[in-house]
Protein backbone atom coordinates (compact mmCIF):
# COMPACT_ATOMS: atom_id res chain seq x y z
CA UNK A 1 0.00 0.00 0.00
CA UNK A 2 1.36 3.40 -0.96
CA UNK A 3 2.08 5.77 1.94
CA UNK A 4 3.39 9.28 2.40
CA UNK A 5 6.24 7.84 4.45
CA UNK A 6 7.39 5.53 1.65
CA UNK A 7 7.09 8.38 -0.85
CA UNK A 8 9.16 10.65 1.37
CA UNK A 9 11.77 7.94 1.84
CA UNK A 10 11.95 7.55 -1.94
CA UNK A 11 12.50 11.27 -2.43
CA UNK A 12 15.23 11.32 0.21
CA UNK A 13 16.90 8.32 -1.42
CA UNK A 14 16.83 9.99 -4.84
CA UNK A 15 18.27 13.21 -3.42
CA UNK A 16 21.05 11.27 -1.67
CA UNK A 17 21.83 9.42 -4.90
CA UNK A 18 21.97 12.63 -6.94
CA UNK A 19 24.28 14.17 -4.33
CA UNK A 20 26.85 11.40 -4.71
CA UNK A 21 26.41 10.71 -8.45
CA UNK A 22 28.25 12.45 -11.26
CA UNK A 23 27.33 12.33 -14.96
CA UNK A 24 30.26 12.01 -17.35
CA UNK A 25 31.08 11.25 -20.97
CA UNK A 26 33.62 8.62 -21.97
CA UNK A 27 36.19 8.61 -24.77
CA UNK A 28 37.50 5.07 -25.28
CA UNK A 29 40.58 4.34 -27.36
CA UNK A 30 41.04 1.32 -29.56
CA UNK A 31 43.93 -1.07 -29.13
CA UNK A 32 42.92 -4.65 -29.84
CA UNK A 33 43.08 -6.93 -26.82
CA UNK A 34 44.47 -4.01 -24.79
CA UNK A 35 40.81 -2.96 -24.72
CA UNK A 36 40.50 -5.42 -21.83
CA UNK A 37 42.12 -2.68 -19.73
CA UNK A 38 39.10 -0.50 -20.58
CA UNK A 39 36.84 -3.42 -19.63
CA UNK A 40 38.38 -3.26 -16.15
CA UNK A 41 37.92 0.52 -15.96
CA UNK A 42 34.26 0.26 -16.96
CA UNK A 43 33.69 -2.65 -14.59
CA UNK A 44 34.87 -0.52 -11.68
CA UNK A 45 32.91 2.56 -12.76
CA UNK A 46 29.76 0.43 -13.02
CA UNK A 47 30.32 -1.24 -9.66
CA UNK A 48 28.91 1.60 -7.57
CA UNK A 49 26.51 4.41 -8.36
CA UNK A 50 29.04 7.24 -8.28
CA UNK A 51 29.29 7.55 -12.06
CA UNK A 52 26.57 7.69 -14.69
CA UNK A 53 27.15 8.05 -18.42
CA UNK A 54 25.61 10.43 -20.93
CA UNK A 55 27.72 9.86 -24.04
CA UNK A 56 30.43 7.40 -25.07
CA UNK A 57 32.70 7.81 -28.06
CA UNK A 58 34.69 4.72 -28.99
CA UNK A 59 36.94 3.34 -31.68
CA UNK A 60 37.67 -0.31 -32.43
CA UNK A 61 37.97 -2.11 -29.06
CA UNK A 62 36.72 1.09 -27.44
CA UNK A 63 33.61 0.92 -29.61
CA UNK A 64 33.12 -2.73 -28.68
CA UNK A 65 33.28 -1.87 -25.00
CA UNK A 66 30.90 1.07 -25.45
CA UNK A 67 28.23 -0.88 -27.34
CA UNK A 68 28.44 -3.98 -25.12
CA UNK A 69 28.07 -1.74 -22.06
CA UNK A 70 25.08 0.08 -23.58
CA UNK A 71 23.43 -3.22 -24.55
CA UNK A 72 23.85 -4.51 -20.99
CA UNK A 73 22.36 -1.34 -19.50
CA UNK A 74 19.29 -1.70 -21.71
CA UNK A 75 18.81 -5.34 -20.79
CA UNK A 76 19.26 -5.08 -17.04
CA UNK A 77 21.10 -2.06 -15.71
CA UNK A 78 24.58 -1.77 -14.27
CA UNK A 79 25.01 -5.38 -13.13
CA UNK A 80 23.87 -6.66 -16.51
CA UNK A 81 26.35 -4.30 -18.21
CA UNK A 82 29.19 -5.71 -16.11
CA UNK A 83 28.11 -9.25 -16.97
CA UNK A 84 27.85 -8.37 -20.66
CA UNK A 85 31.39 -6.99 -20.72
CA UNK A 86 32.75 -10.10 -18.98
CA UNK A 87 30.89 -12.39 -21.34
CA UNK A 88 32.14 -10.50 -24.39
CA UNK A 89 35.81 -10.59 -23.42
CA UNK A 90 35.65 -14.21 -22.29
CA UNK A 91 34.16 -15.06 -25.68
CA UNK A 92 36.97 -13.18 -27.43
CA UNK A 93 39.49 -15.23 -25.44
CA UNK A 94 37.71 -18.50 -26.24
CA UNK A 95 37.95 -17.78 -29.98
CA UNK A 96 41.59 -16.72 -29.88
CA UNK A 97 44.27 -18.90 -31.49
CA UNK A 98 46.48 -20.75 -29.05
CA UNK A 99 49.27 -18.59 -27.69
CA UNK A 100 51.93 -19.04 -25.02
CA UNK A 101 50.69 -17.67 -21.68
CA UNK A 102 52.61 -14.50 -20.79
CA UNK A 103 54.39 -14.17 -17.48
CA UNK A 104 52.80 -12.08 -14.73
CA UNK A 105 53.44 -8.54 -15.93
CA UNK A 106 53.03 -6.99 -12.51
CA UNK A 107 55.37 -9.26 -10.58
CA UNK A 108 57.78 -10.30 -13.33
CA UNK A 109 58.51 -7.43 -15.72
CA UNK A 110 61.50 -9.20 -17.24
CA UNK A 111 61.98 -10.80 -20.68
CA UNK A 112 58.98 -12.72 -22.00
CA UNK A 113 56.54 -10.76 -19.85
CA UNK A 114 55.42 -8.21 -22.43
CA UNK A 115 52.49 -10.21 -23.76
CA UNK A 116 54.13 -10.70 -27.16
CA UNK A 117 52.77 -13.33 -29.52
CA UNK A 118 54.29 -16.78 -29.65
CA UNK A 119 56.80 -17.50 -32.46
CA UNK A 120 54.15 -19.56 -34.27
CA UNK A 121 51.65 -16.71 -34.33
CA UNK A 122 54.39 -14.24 -35.23
CA UNK A 123 55.24 -16.40 -38.23
CA UNK A 124 51.59 -16.47 -39.31
CA UNK A 125 51.26 -12.69 -38.92
CA UNK A 126 54.33 -12.19 -41.08
CA UNK A 127 52.30 -13.59 -43.99
CA UNK A 128 50.16 -10.44 -43.94
CA UNK A 129 53.15 -8.47 -45.25
CA UNK A 130 52.86 -10.19 -48.61
CA UNK A 131 49.33 -11.61 -48.74
CA UNK A 132 46.10 -9.66 -48.34
CA UNK A 133 43.17 -10.89 -46.23
CA UNK A 134 41.33 -11.53 -49.50
CA UNK A 135 43.99 -14.17 -50.19
CA UNK A 136 44.63 -15.48 -46.67
CA UNK A 137 40.97 -15.42 -45.62
CA UNK A 138 38.86 -15.47 -48.82
CA UNK A 139 35.65 -16.30 -46.91
CA UNK A 140 36.27 -13.40 -44.49
CA UNK A 141 35.84 -15.56 -41.41
CA UNK A 142 35.72 -13.29 -38.37
CA UNK A 143 34.86 -14.68 -34.90
CA UNK A 144 33.95 -11.16 -33.76
CA UNK A 145 30.95 -11.14 -36.08
CA UNK A 146 29.54 -14.24 -34.43
CA UNK A 147 30.21 -12.84 -30.96
CA UNK A 148 28.58 -9.44 -31.47
CA UNK A 149 25.65 -10.92 -33.41
CA UNK A 150 24.90 -13.45 -30.68
CA UNK A 151 25.43 -11.19 -27.70
CA UNK A 152 24.15 -7.75 -28.73
CA UNK A 153 20.50 -7.00 -29.47
CA UNK A 154 21.07 -4.15 -31.90
CA UNK A 155 17.38 -3.60 -32.64
CA UNK A 156 16.58 -3.13 -28.96
CA UNK A 157 19.70 -1.06 -28.44
CA UNK A 158 18.73 1.36 -31.21
CA UNK A 159 15.20 1.67 -29.86
CA UNK A 160 15.79 1.84 -26.10
CA UNK A 161 19.30 2.99 -25.25
CA UNK A 162 19.47 6.41 -23.61
CA UNK A 163 23.22 6.63 -24.12
CA UNK A 164 24.58 8.84 -26.87
CA UNK A 165 26.96 6.48 -28.65
CA UNK A 166 29.52 7.52 -31.26
CA UNK A 167 31.32 4.72 -33.09
CA UNK A 168 34.20 5.75 -35.35
CA UNK A 169 35.08 4.12 -38.67
CA UNK A 170 37.27 5.27 -41.57
CA UNK A 171 35.89 5.57 -45.07
CA UNK A 172 38.38 3.75 -47.33
CA UNK A 173 37.58 5.78 -50.44
CA UNK A 174 38.13 9.22 -48.88
CA UNK A 175 39.98 8.59 -45.62
CA UNK A 176 37.29 10.59 -43.83
CA UNK A 177 35.92 9.84 -40.39
CA UNK A 178 32.41 8.40 -40.25
CA UNK A 179 30.62 8.47 -36.90
CA UNK A 180 27.80 6.00 -36.41
CA UNK A 181 25.38 7.15 -33.71
CA UNK A 182 23.11 5.07 -31.48
CA UNK A 183 20.23 4.89 -33.95
CA UNK A 184 22.59 3.66 -36.72
CA UNK A 185 24.36 0.87 -34.86
CA UNK A 186 24.50 -2.66 -36.21
CA UNK A 187 26.92 -5.56 -36.31
CA UNK A 188 28.41 -4.11 -39.50
CA UNK A 189 28.99 -0.61 -38.08
CA UNK A 190 30.68 -2.10 -35.03
CA UNK A 191 32.85 -4.41 -37.10
CA UNK A 192 33.73 -1.53 -39.42
CA UNK A 193 35.17 0.36 -36.46
CA UNK A 194 37.53 -2.54 -35.70
CA UNK A 195 38.39 -3.65 -39.25
CA UNK A 196 42.17 -3.97 -39.54
CA UNK A 197 42.80 -3.98 -43.31
CA UNK A 198 45.73 -6.40 -43.12
CA UNK A 199 43.57 -8.98 -41.32
CA UNK A 200 39.99 -8.51 -42.52
CA UNK A 201 38.03 -7.59 -45.61
CA UNK A 202 36.71 -4.03 -45.64
CA UNK A 203 33.20 -3.72 -44.22
CA UNK A 204 30.69 -2.37 -46.73
CA UNK A 205 27.81 -0.22 -45.46
CA UNK A 206 25.43 1.44 -47.92
CA UNK A 207 27.91 0.92 -50.74
CA UNK A 208 30.90 2.42 -48.88
CA UNK A 209 33.88 0.41 -47.65
CA UNK A 210 35.20 1.05 -44.15
CA UNK A 211 38.34 0.26 -42.19
CA UNK A 212 39.29 0.67 -38.55
CA UNK A 213 38.26 3.99 -37.01
CA UNK A 214 41.73 4.43 -35.52
CA UNK A 215 42.99 5.83 -38.82
CA UNK A 216 40.69 8.86 -38.53
CA UNK A 217 39.85 9.15 -34.80
CA UNK A 218 41.07 7.17 -31.82
CA UNK A 219 38.65 8.17 -30.38
CA UNK A 220 36.67 11.18 -31.60
CA UNK A 221 36.27 13.66 -28.74
CA UNK A 222 34.38 16.45 -30.53
CA UNK A 223 30.91 14.77 -30.47
CA UNK A 224 31.11 14.65 -26.66
CA UNK A 225 31.91 18.36 -26.79
CA UNK A 226 29.13 19.40 -29.18
CA UNK A 227 26.36 16.84 -28.67
CA UNK A 228 26.41 16.14 -24.94
CA UNK A 229 25.34 18.28 -21.98
CA UNK A 230 27.74 17.00 -19.33
CA UNK A 231 30.96 19.05 -19.32
CA UNK A 232 33.10 16.16 -18.06
CA UNK A 233 34.97 13.79 -20.37
CA UNK A 234 36.95 10.82 -19.06
CA UNK A 235 39.45 9.60 -21.64
CA UNK A 236 40.60 6.00 -21.23
CA UNK A 237 44.01 5.77 -22.90
CA UNK A 238 45.44 2.51 -24.22
CA UNK A 239 48.34 3.84 -26.29
CA UNK A 240 51.28 5.28 -24.35
CA UNK A 241 51.84 8.95 -25.13
CA UNK A 242 55.63 8.59 -25.04
CA UNK A 243 58.24 5.96 -25.86
CA UNK A 244 61.58 6.21 -24.09
CA UNK A 245 63.67 4.47 -26.75
CA UNK A 246 64.17 5.08 -30.45
CA UNK A 247 63.44 1.90 -32.44
CA UNK A 248 66.30 0.51 -34.52
CA UNK A 249 65.24 -2.90 -35.82
CA UNK A 250 62.99 -3.13 -38.89
CA UNK A 251 60.23 -4.77 -36.83
CA UNK A 252 60.38 -2.14 -34.07
CA UNK A 253 60.33 0.67 -36.63
CA UNK A 254 57.27 -0.82 -38.35
CA UNK A 255 55.53 -1.16 -34.99
CA UNK A 256 56.26 2.43 -34.02
CA UNK A 257 55.10 3.75 -37.41
CA UNK A 258 51.84 1.84 -36.99
CA UNK A 259 51.41 3.16 -33.44
CA UNK A 260 52.01 6.75 -34.56
CA UNK A 261 49.43 6.33 -37.31
CA UNK A 262 46.76 5.29 -34.83
CA UNK A 263 47.65 8.07 -32.38
CA UNK A 264 48.08 11.05 -34.69
CA UNK A 265 44.47 12.12 -35.20
CA UNK A 266 43.64 11.88 -31.50
CA UNK A 267 46.75 13.83 -30.48
CA UNK A 268 45.99 16.50 -33.08
CA UNK A 269 42.41 16.88 -31.84
CA UNK A 270 43.44 17.09 -28.19
CA UNK A 271 46.17 19.60 -29.01
CA UNK A 272 43.61 21.80 -30.77
CA UNK A 273 41.22 21.56 -27.81
CA UNK A 274 44.03 22.42 -25.39
CA UNK A 275 45.09 25.46 -27.42
CA UNK A 276 41.50 26.67 -27.94
CA UNK A 277 40.79 26.31 -24.22
CA UNK A 278 43.92 28.25 -23.35
CA UNK A 279 42.93 31.08 -25.68
CA UNK A 280 39.33 31.18 -24.41
CA UNK A 281 40.58 31.60 -20.85
CA UNK A 282 42.43 34.74 -21.89
CA UNK A 283 39.14 36.38 -22.85
CA UNK A 284 37.68 38.33 -19.95
CA UNK A 285 34.05 37.96 -21.03
CA UNK A 286 33.42 34.93 -23.27
CA UNK A 287 30.71 35.86 -25.75
CA UNK A 288 30.45 32.93 -28.15
CA UNK A 289 28.89 29.56 -27.39
CA UNK A 290 32.14 27.83 -28.29
CA UNK A 291 34.17 29.89 -25.82
CA UNK A 292 31.66 29.27 -23.02
CA UNK A 293 31.65 25.55 -23.73
CA UNK A 294 35.44 25.41 -23.75
CA UNK A 295 35.56 27.11 -20.37
CA UNK A 296 33.10 24.74 -18.77
CA UNK A 297 34.66 21.52 -20.11
CA UNK A 298 36.52 19.28 -17.65
CA UNK A 299 38.88 16.59 -18.91
CA UNK A 300 40.09 13.54 -17.02
CA UNK A 301 42.38 10.68 -18.01
CA UNK A 302 42.56 7.08 -16.80
CA UNK A 303 45.60 5.26 -18.14
CA UNK A 304 48.46 2.93 -17.26
CA UNK A 305 51.37 4.49 -19.12
CA UNK A 306 54.04 2.44 -17.36
CA UNK A 307 52.27 -0.85 -18.05
CA UNK A 308 51.31 -0.10 -21.65
CA UNK A 309 54.79 1.12 -22.58
CA UNK A 310 56.15 -2.31 -21.52
CA UNK A 311 53.77 -4.25 -23.70
CA UNK A 312 54.86 -5.40 -27.14
CA UNK A 313 52.91 -3.81 -29.97
CA UNK A 314 51.89 -7.25 -31.25
CA UNK A 315 50.38 -8.03 -27.84
CA UNK A 316 47.29 -6.15 -29.10
CA UNK A 317 46.57 -9.39 -30.98
CA UNK A 318 47.09 -11.57 -27.91
CA UNK A 319 43.65 -12.52 -26.60
CA UNK A 320 44.93 -15.30 -24.34
CA UNK A 321 42.68 -15.34 -21.26
CA UNK A 322 45.40 -14.81 -18.60
CA UNK A 323 46.66 -11.79 -20.55
CA UNK A 324 43.31 -10.05 -20.93
CA UNK A 325 42.40 -10.92 -17.33
CA UNK A 326 45.59 -9.21 -16.17
CA UNK A 327 44.68 -6.14 -18.24
CA UNK A 328 41.16 -6.10 -16.79
CA UNK A 329 42.54 -6.24 -13.26
CA UNK A 330 44.93 -3.38 -13.99
CA UNK A 331 42.05 -1.37 -15.43
CA UNK A 332 40.06 -1.85 -12.24
CA UNK A 333 43.05 -0.80 -10.15
CA UNK A 334 43.65 2.36 -12.17
CA UNK A 335 39.95 3.28 -12.11
CA UNK A 336 39.83 2.81 -8.34
CA UNK A 337 42.90 4.98 -7.87
CA UNK A 338 41.42 7.63 -10.13
CA UNK A 339 38.10 7.65 -8.28
CA UNK A 340 39.81 7.97 -4.91
CA UNK A 341 41.94 10.88 -6.05
CA UNK A 342 39.73 12.71 -8.52
CA UNK A 343 36.03 12.03 -8.02
CA UNK A 344 35.42 15.42 -6.31
CA UNK A 345 36.81 17.20 -9.37
CA UNK A 346 34.01 15.93 -11.63
CA UNK A 347 31.74 18.84 -12.45
CA UNK A 348 34.22 21.28 -10.92
CA UNK A 349 37.52 21.22 -12.79
CA UNK A 350 39.79 19.15 -14.99
CA UNK A 351 41.97 16.62 -13.19
CA UNK A 352 44.59 16.75 -15.96
CA UNK A 353 46.43 19.62 -17.62
CA UNK A 354 45.68 19.28 -21.33
CA UNK A 355 48.39 21.75 -22.35
CA UNK A 356 51.10 19.83 -20.50
CA UNK A 357 49.83 16.47 -21.72
CA UNK A 358 49.12 17.17 -25.39
CA UNK A 359 50.74 20.46 -26.48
Amino acid sequence: MFSLTSAADSVVAQQAKSARTRVVNLALQGGGSHGAFTWGVLDRLLEGEQIEFEGISGTSAGAMNAVVLADGLVKGGRDAARQALARFWESVASHAPINLPPANLVESPGPGSNGSLSPTLKAFMSLTRNLSPYQLNPLDLNPLRQIVTEQIDFERLRAESELKLFVAATQVRTGKLRLFRTEELSADTLLASSCLPLLHHAIEIDGEAYWDGGYSANPAVFPLFYECVSPDVIIVLLNPLTRSETPHTAEDIRDRVSELGFNSTFLREMRMIAQATEQSEQTLFPVGRLERRLREMNFHVIEAEQLMSRLAVDSKLNAHLPFITMLRDQGRIQAEMWLQGNFPSIGERSSVNLTELFS
